[in-house]
C-alpha cells in the first residue's frame, strides 16, 4: 500500500486509498501538472513481477486508453515508476450498480431502461473503437453522485477489427459470460450485448439468472438453459422483457447486432412500455431444445480462466451515506402506473386458463431440461457411457497411455493431458538449471504408463534457474534515479518511500532496506528511503497579535524570531505585530528566521515650550495656549525679584519640545513678603 504524498512520475500525487481488487489497488490522487483529482490504479508487489499480470494490466490501459466518451470512465495515462506499474483514469465519486441493486433489492422498469441506455452508450463507444469489452457486469457500471452511468474495467477487453473477431480462454465472470465466451469460441460485440442483457434481468428481479456450486455448472447453464423470463417473478412491461430475451439468445445471430439497435429499442420502450415492437429472430422458440456440450469442451471450460480473480471494482464503502433512496428519486416517477392495475397486473385481458396451462408446461419443460442438463454433466465428466448393446457403463476403470510432456511448456503440457483424457494437479514449482521458467520438469505417472481416464497427472513446473545472492550496492548520498538504476542493474525490483531528513539534499538516497552489503536473491526487493530535504514549517500568521504571542508561535512552529523593528500606526494598537518579513503559510526549513514590525501606536505631534516668565498668569496662560499645550497646576510664592502676579518659574524649560496637548505648569509671585507688624510691636514694648 502506497502512503499519502507519493509521487509518481513526479506528476501524480497520492492522497488515499479508495479500492482495491485481486490484481491491483485503487487510489484518489492529485495530477499537478493539470490541477485535477484523479484515480489512480497500481499493480500490487505480488504481481508486478509477474507477465501474465503485467501484460494484462497494460492491455486494460491500452484497450481504454483510446476511449473518451461520458459514459467510460476515461484512462488518460499509464506508466511505471520505480518498479510500480500504474494507470491514471478519469475519478467517478459513486456506487457500483451492484451494490445499487442490493442496496434496493431490485430496481423499476423505468430506472433499469435509463440505465441500461447509458450502459449501451458506453459499449457502444468501446465497439465503435473495435474494442469488445467482454466482462460487462454490474461491478463494472459505476453511477456517479449526478446520476451518470460508466463503464469501467477493460481489464480482460481485446481489440479487433471491424472484420474480425477474437478468441481467448479468458472469460469474464461466469455469471454474465456468453455462451459462445464459455466455449472458449470467437467474441464481438453481440457477446456484450448478452452480458448486457444478464445485468438488465438482475435489475429488474435482484438476481442473475443462473447461478450453481461452481462456476463450471453455471458456465453450462449458459449454454444449455433458456432465462426464465422475469414476468415470472415480476411485474414488467412487456417490450422490457423481450428486450432483455432478446439480447441473452444462445445463438448470437439472434441477438441485437450492435448496441445502437439495443438503444434504439430501450429508447422506444420508455415510449410504448407495452408495444410489441421487438423481433427475435426466429420466434417462437423451442424451449425443449438443448445444447451439447462435447468433451473437449467441457475441458475447456473445467480449465477457462474465469475474470473474477482479476476485479478491480472500486471499494464504495465511503458511499454508505446514501440513504435508502439511493438514485431513487432520478428515476422513479408515476409517468407509467396508469399502465398497470392497481395490483401491478397488466390491463390486457389474458386467459387465465391458458396462463395456468401455458405456467404448467413450462415447469415440466424445466423439469426435463434439469434431468438433460444432469445427464450431459455426467457423460461430459465420464461418468456415463452408452454403446451398442449395454445400458450404463462405469468407465473409471478404462485406462489411457499417459503422454510425456517433461521439458514441454505448461500450458501445451495442459492441452496434451487434455486430449488424452486426462486432467493435471501442479504439485510444486521448483528451481531449475536444466528447465527454462513454465517447462514441466517432472510428471507422475510418468510418460508411456497407464493411468484411468479422467484422472490426474501431478506435474512439477520449472520456477527458472536458482537465483544468485547478490550483495545490495551502496547507494546513499546519491540521486534517485541513479540509485535506481543502480540497484535494478543488480538484479533487484526496487520500490522507493519519501522521508524527510536534515542531513541529506533533496531526492537523493538516505538510506536502503535492507541495508548495504545485504545478501539477497536476483528479483528480491529493495526499498530506497528518498530525502525530501529539511522537514518544512508553515509559518503563523503573526499580524495584530501582541509581541509575546507572536514569539510563542514562531517557537510552536520551529521557528526564530528575525529582526524586530517598530514604527508609528494609526490601525495597529500600541505592542502588536503590523507586519511580517515571510508570509503567513508559506512552508520553510525548521530555525528559519522570521522578522516583524512593531507597531508604536499613532504617531503626535511635538510643540516648542514658549517662556513663561516675565509674563503674568493669564499672559502665560494664552502663550501656552497658542504654542498648543495646556495650563497645568498653576502656585503662588512671595518673591523679592518678581512683582506681584508675574511669573517666576514654570514646570517645562522654554525651547523644549513636548506632545502636543502636554500640560505645564508654572508659579505666579505674591510680591515681597511683608513683616509681622503685631510680633515687631510686642519686642518693643519688652
Amino acid at each position: 500500500m502506497l502512503k499519502s504524498g507519493v509521487y509518481l512520475g513526479k506528476r501524480y500525487e497520492i492522497i488515499e486509498r479508495i479500492g482495491s481488487g485481486g490484481m491491483a489497488d485503487v487510489y484518489k490522487g492529485m495530477d499537478h501538472k493539470l490541477n485535477r483529482y484523479v484515480a489512480i490504479k497500481v499493480l500490487k508487489s505480488d504481481y508486478r513481477t509477474d507477465g501474465v499480470f503485467v501484460s494484462k494490466f497494460v492491455s486494460e490501459a491500452r484497450a481504454a486508453a483510446g476511449l473518451m466518451d461520458p459514459n467510460v470512465v476515461n484512462v488518460y495515462d499509464v506508466g511505471q515508476d520505480r518498479g510500480l506499474y500504474f494507470m491514471v483514469m478519469e475519478l467517478v465519486e459513486g456506487i457500483t450498480l451492484k451494490d445499487y441493486i442490493e442496496k434496493k433489492g431490485r430496481l423499476s422498469a423505468k430506472e433499469t431502461i435509463s440505465i441500461a441506455i447509458q450502459m449501451a452508450a458506453g459499449m457502444e463507444a468501446a465497439h465503435s473503437h473495435h474494442i469488445i469489452h467482454r466482462d460487462i457486469k454490474p461491478q463494472n457500471i459505476i453511477i456517479s453522485k449526478n446520476g451518470k452511468v460508466k463503464v469501467t474495467d477493460f481489464g480482460i477487453a481485446r481489440a479487433t477489427t471491424s472484420a474480425n473477431t477474437i478468441s481467448s480462454n479468458v472469460m469474464g465472470s461466469v455469471h454474465y459470460t456468453s455462451p459462445e465466451q464459455a466455449r472458449g469460441g470467437v467474441t464481438d460485440a453481440k457477446s456484450d450485448i448478452y452480458s448486457a442483457g444478464i445485468t438488465m434481468y438482475e435489475m429488474v428481479t435482484g438476481h442473475v439468472p443462473f447461478d450453481g456450486d461452481s462456476t463450471v455448472s453455471i458456465a453450462i447453464k449458459q449454454l444449455q438453459e433458456e432465462i426464465v423470463p422475469p414476468s415470472e417473478e415480476v411485474d414488467i412491461p412487456y417490450s422490457l422483457e423481450q428486450i432483455i430475451l432478446k439480447c441473452t439468445q444462445k445463438s448470437p445471430d439472434r441477438r441485437y447486432h450492435n448496441a445502437q439497435e439495443l438503444m434504439l429499442d430501450l429508447k422506444r420502450s420508455l415510449v410504448d412500455p407495452e408495444g410489441d415492437f421487438v423481433r427475435i429472430d426466429g420466434m417462437p422458440m423451442d424451449t425443449s431444445a438443448t445444447v451439447m456440450v462435447t468433451e473437449d469442451e467441457l475441458a475447456r471450460i473445467k480449465n477457462s480462466s474465469y475474470d473474477d480473480e482479476y476485479d478491480d471494482d472500486y471499494d464504495d464503502d465511503e458511499y454508505d451515506e446514501y440513504d435508502d433512496d439511493g438514485y431513487d428519486d432520478e428515476y422513479e416517477d408515476d409517468e407509467y402506473d396508469d399502465d398497470y392495475d392497481d395490483d401491478g397486473a397488466q390491463d390486457e385481458d389474458v386467459n387465465p386458463r391458458m396462463a395456468k396451462v401455458m405456467k404448467i408446461l413450462m415447469i415440466v419443460v424445466a423439469v426435463i431440461i434439469a434431468f438433460i442438463a444432469i445427464f450431459l454433466i455426467g457423460k461430459a465428466a465420464g461418468v456415463f457411457k452408452f454403446g451398442p448393446g449395454t445400458a450404463i457403463t462405469d468407465t473409471k476403470s478404462e485406462k489411457v497411455e499417459v503422454p510425456n510432456v517433461v521439458g514441454i511448456d505448461e500450458d501445451e503440457a495442459i492441452k496434451a493431458l487434455n486430449k488424452a483424457g486426462l486432467g493435471y494437479k501442479i504439485t510444486a514449482r521448483k528451481e531449475s538449471d536444466k528447465y527454462e521458467k513454465g517447462e514441466v520438469m517432472q510428471q507422475s505417472p510418468a510418460g508411456g504408463k497407464k493411468a484411468k481416464k479422467n484422472s490426474q497427472i501431478e506435474l512439477v513446473i520449472s520456477s527458472g534457474k536458482k537465483a544468485e545472492e547478490v550483495s545490495v550496492p551502496d547507494v546513499t548520498g546519491k540521486s534517485e534515479s541513479d540509485a535506481q538504476k543502480i540497484l535494478e542493474d543488480a538484479g533487484f525490483v526496487v520500490k522507493s518511500e519519501a522521508t524527510y531528513s536534515d542531513d541529506v539534499d533533496e531526492g537523493d538516497v538516505i538510506f536502503t532496506d535492507p541495508v548495504a552489503g545485504s545478501k539477497l536473491k536476483e528479483g528480491d526487493t529493495v526499498t530506497m528511503k528518498v530525502s525530501m530535504g529539511a522537514e518544512k514549517a508553515e509559518v503563523p500568521s503573526l499580524t495584530g497579535k501582541s509581541e509575546s504571542e507572536a514569539q510563542s508561535l514562531l517557537a510552536q512552529a520551529g521557528l526564530e524570531v528575525g529582526n524586530v523593528t517598530s514604527k508609528y500606526s494609526d490601525s495597529v494598537a500600541e505592542g502588536c505585530i503590523i507586519s511580517q518579513g515571510i508570509k503567513a503559510g508559506k512552508k520553510v526549513s525548521k530555525g528559519t528566521s522570521v522578522d516583524y514590525v512593531v507597531s508604536k501606536g499613532p504617531q503626535t505631534k511635538m510643540v516648542t515650550v514658549p517662556t513663561l516668565t516675565g509674563k503674568t498668569g493669564d499672559e502665560a496662560a494664552v502663550a501656552l495656549q497658542n504654542a498648543g499645550l495646556n495650563v497645568g497646576s498653576v502656585t503662588y510664592e512671595y518673591s523679592n525679584t518678581v512683582s506681584v502676579g508675574y511669573v517666576i518659574s514654570q514646570s517645562a524649560s522654554p525651547g523644549s519640545q513636548m506632545e502636543e496637548g502636554a500640560s505645564v505648569s508654572y508659579v505666579i509671585s505674591n510680591g515681597r513678603e511683608e513683616p509681622d507688624t503685631d510680633d515687631d510691636t510686642e519686642s518693643q514694648s519688652e
